[in-house]
């Protein structure tokens, strides 16, 4: 059989994770994306099942009661989390990809020691390494979309100040300078990493 891995993405809203994501499932085959469940209310055009698995509270709490999530984390007011079953039934037949936060990626390296972590930066981050640099180049990213409130873009940015410090935590660090460059950077660690595995 076929040896699968986990791939674990993140980085702070705006850095264009979905975007890279999207692109390299169009590039990779025998790659599956896990969907999260969520306490939130589905926003306009999204899926259940699909974008999220749509929980009450109460459902969201039993699962964590029974053990049935592989991780989970409070994000902005709501509860995030990934289905162990969801994970094993894709490890079956791919790699599987999560796009998930800091607190969520490392208990998934806590349990899959092999698990790759991979943080998505935006490309403030590239020259100075400075955080403020890159925290402004977010808000400006963020600001753009015209779609969130000033008090849900304040949230997103102290969030995004914790999870650049957890940098040194993470397997690899793409800047996302450009969208073509940083493909190909994804592209290689997921062949250098399937490679790899198929090795042992």
């Amino acid at each position: 059989m076929k040896k699968r891995k986990v791939f674990v993405v993140s980085g702070p809203s705006g850095s264009g994770k979905g975007t890279l994501l999207t692109r390299l499932f169009r590039l990779v085959k025998g790659l599956s994306y896990s969907v999260s469940a969520t306490t939130r209310t589905p926003r306009q055009g999204e899926k259940p099942g699909q974008d999220y698995t749509f929980l009450s509270n109460e459902q969201f709490e039993d699962y964590i009661k029974s053990g049935k999530f592989l991780e989970w984390a409070r994000v902005h007011d709501y509860l995030y989390g990934t289905l162990k079953e969801e994970v094993e039934k894709k490890l079956n037949s791919s790699d599987v990809v999560l796009e998930l936060d800091p607190q969520g990626a490392l208990q998934v390296k806590e349990k899959i020691p092999n698990a790759v972590l991979i943080f998505i930066l935006p490309p403030a981050y590239k020259d100075s390494h400075d955080i403020e640099k890159a925290l402004k180049e977010l808000e400006n990213r963020l600001r753009k979309r015209k779609t969130e409130s000033e008090e849900y873009i304040k949230k997103r940015l102290e969030t995004a100040r914790k999870e650049l410090l957890e940098l040194d935590k993470y397997d690899y660090v793409v800047v996302n300078d450009t969208l073509p460059e940083a493909t190909n950077i994804l592209l290689d660690i997921f062949n250098k990493e399937r490679d790899r595995l198929e090795k042992i």
